[in-house]
């Protein structure tokens, strides 16, 4: 299997500035292949992304911390991830994904490297088994460390879904808004739908961003803004950002994560809500301890 590299080498310095403390709640790390290598189950193999150009990214677009996300490619091995973490002097925090048989002496080892949560991956593509009932489970082992479960999955399962997100007794972070059609725009199948789930569950969350994965325009990415944009303004406590660096498979079209971050202030019009998606919410769900002393 090729190698692949799938992010920007060039990404441009925003002209947007984030607020101070901002966090990318949102991007993952690849490898090092020679020291962590990547699962013999993995569809894709990328070229090296490690902590140090994650880094280096977030200092360039102005961000002061990173939530990382445990990528496919390297299964339920959560090492690389544990890894930038340490490397991050307290700046990052992860999103594991494990084994469902996981005992919880291994979750309390994850939870000491800075994990705050388990991700569900329900996309086809990048996963051969999705056991609902497994996932139960372990929501219920992680509750008692204050975690949350982050799911993966495309709009057309949403509806078979919902059940599932119903019985898990923890705060729930749907990436990227459930991969909705957002060319029907706001008032859409797709959002109305999603918008409906938010309504119907104050423990869901959702991760208003991969502007680059789901605009059907590209660049500037107006029909992503369209459909955001309401629930950026109307549920402004239940949303994060992220850059999705080094944008996994993205072989094609690959963003530049300064112009990413350009539309930040398209999605959240106002101060306050540039401060609730970007700071606020990140920070009382992944560092709570240094939140609540504010």
């Amino acid at each position: 299997m090729t190698r692949i590299i799938s992010w920007h080498q060039k990404p441009s310095v925003p002209k947007f500035n984030v607020p101070v403390g901002a966090v990318d709640a949102h991007c993952h790390v690849f490898g090092p292949q020679r020291q962590f290598p990547f699962s013999s189950k993995a569809k894709y193999i990328p070229n090296d992304a490690g902590p140090d150009k994650l880094f280096a990214l977030r200092d360039q677009l102005g961000f002061s911390r990173n939530v990382i996300v445990q990528a496919s490619c390297h299964g339920t091995d959560n090492s690389a991830t544990l890894n930038a973490i340490a490397q991050s002097n307290d700046l990052a925090r992860g999103v594991a994904v494990v084994d469902p048989d996981i005992a919880i002496d291994e979750l309390q080892v994850l939870h000491d490297g800075g994990i705050r949560g388990v991700r569900f991956n329900f996309l086809k593509r990048l996963v051969d088994n999705a056991p609902k009932d497994k996932f139960i489970e372990v929501a219920k082992r992680i509750a008692p460390l204050g975690w949350h479960v982050v799911v993966y999955f495309e709009a057309e399962l949403l509806e078979e879904l919902t059940p599932f997100l119903e019985v898990l007794p923890v705060t729930i972070v749907i990436d990227h808004l459930g991969r909705p059609d957002v060319s029907q725009g706001a008032n859409g199948p797709d959002m109305l739908v999603f918008r409906k789930l938010l309504e119907d569950h104050d423990n869901i969350w959702t991760k208003v961003s991969c502007a680059d994965r789901l605009s059907k325009q590209g660049w500037p990415y107006d029909d992503f803004v369209e459909a955001v944009v309401p629930i950026v303004a109307d549920f402004p406590d239940r949303v994060l950002w992220g850059t999705d660096w080094p944008h996994p498979n993205m072989q094609d079209n690959i963003p530049d994560d300064g112009k990413l971050v350009d539309i930040l202030p398209r999605i959240a019009p106002t101060q306050n809500l540039q401060q609730k998606l970007l700071v606020s919410n990140p920070m009382r769900l992944y560092w709570p301890e240094i939140y609540s002393e504010h």
